[in-house]
Parts: C-alpha cells; sequence; structure tokens
C-alpha cells in the first residue's frame, strides 16, 4: 500500500470521469486517497445537485462504495485543527484540518487558489490541481497510469466509452493537459508494450 498520502477535496470527487481516474490511480497503488465525512457530504451533495439526471440513491451508493473499498481513507479528529488553520476562504479550513490529522503529503483540488502555498508550507503540505497532479503520476508510472484507464474504459456500461471520449470527458472536468498527454500514450495501451502486472499489482 502506498504510504504517499493525498487528500482529495470535494470538488474533484464530483466529476464522474475524473473521481474514477483518482480512484482507479488509487485502487493501482500509486497513492493512498484520503477524505472526511464533511468533504463526503460536500461530494454528494454536489452531485446529486449537478446530476439531477442520475438515479435516487446513486449518489449515496458512490459515496458507499467509495468508504468501503478505501477503508483506510476516512479521516477522523480534525476538528480541533480547524481553528488554527487561517486561508482565505474559512469555509476550506476544514479541508486542511483533515488533511494534518490524516498526515496528508498532498491536497488535490480544483480551488488551488484557495489554499495559499506559503500558508499550507507551514506545515509541509503541498496543493495541486487535478491536471497537476494526473501529470505527475503519468510522468512518475505512465504504463500503470495508462493500464488506469483502460480499465477505466473497460467497465464503463451505459453507455461503453473509448479511450478518446474518456480523455475528452477528463478534459472537461479540469484535466486538459493530462488528457493531451494520455491521448498521446495510447499506445502503451497495446498490451504488447505493457508490462505485466504481478498478483495484487493491478
Amino acid at each position: 500500500m502506498s504510504r504517499f498520502c493525498v487528500l482529495l477535496d470535494a470538488c474533484v470527487l464530483v466529476p464522474i470521469s475524473l473521481a474514477d481516474t483518482l480512484l482507479r490511480l488509487a485502487e493501482a497503488d500509486l497513492f493512498r486517497p484520503l477524505w472526511s465525512a464533511r468533504l463526503l457530504d460536500e461530494m454528494q451533495s454536489a452531485i446529486e445537485a449537478v446530476h439531477p439526471e442520475l438515479a435516487e440513491g446513486a449518489a449515496r451508493r458512490r459515496r458507499d462504495q467509495m468508504e468501503t473499498f478505501f477503508e483506510d481513507a476516512l479521516v477522523e479528529g480534525w476538528e480541533p485543527l480547524e481553528t488554527s488553520v487561517l486561508l482565505p476562504d474559512p469555509d476550506d479550513r476544514h479541508a486542511v484540518a483533515a488533511a494534518l490529522a490524516g498526515r496528508a503529503d498532498l491536497i488535490v483540488t480544483g480551488n488551488v487558489k484557495d489554499f495559499p502555498p506559503a500558508t499550507l508550507g507551514t506545515w509541509d503540505l503541498e496543493v495541486q490541481s487535478p491536471d497537476d497532479f494526473l501529470l505527475n503520476q503519468l510522468d512518475l508510472d505512465p504504463d500503470r497510469v495508462m493500464h488506469a484507464l483502460q480499465r477505466q474504459v473497460d467497465a464503463a456500461r451505459n453507455p461503453r466509452i473509448t479511450l478518446p471520449v474518456l480523455v475528452a470527458s477528463l478534459a472537461r472536468a479540469g484535466a486538459p493537459r493530462f488528457a493531451a498527454e494520455a491521448a498521446g500514450q495510447r499506445w502503451r495501451l497495446n498490451h504488447d508494450h505493457l508490462p505485466r502486472l504481478g498478483p495484487g499489482e493491478g
């Protein structure tokens, strides 16, 4: 299990394709995801508001699946730390408090400007956009990232999708540079080029 811990802000868990990509990379052990119950509350409420076409209870089921699959992702006991965090938007303090309580190395958020690096540096904590984070993962382990994207494509139902459709969706969801780079590395999805993953590595 990777010990590189990443707090996923609620905003990156709302777009379905982006959240699925991030979680599949976590499943591939590229990082350990972290979140708090409050972040999951925000995620669930936003999904229900942004995706009214989803069946009733779908957002709750998605949350339950995340909590079941990533049993060690939930950060508790962060509340006493919240008052010590100073940010431009006080509503974001709980995310930093959860990151600190969970000993996160990094926060991935679509609202990078709301998390000043100078402030986070006080706690040796970094912040990255989902685009930067995914690009870094692709640079560190391109085969494993591309393998995860292919699994995401293969698992899609209703409708089925292709890699170009997926990367286009990721571009719209806040990761345009990653999407362009991933599209340029489609050759890695040829199984002649992909490394054979050992038991438990996929």
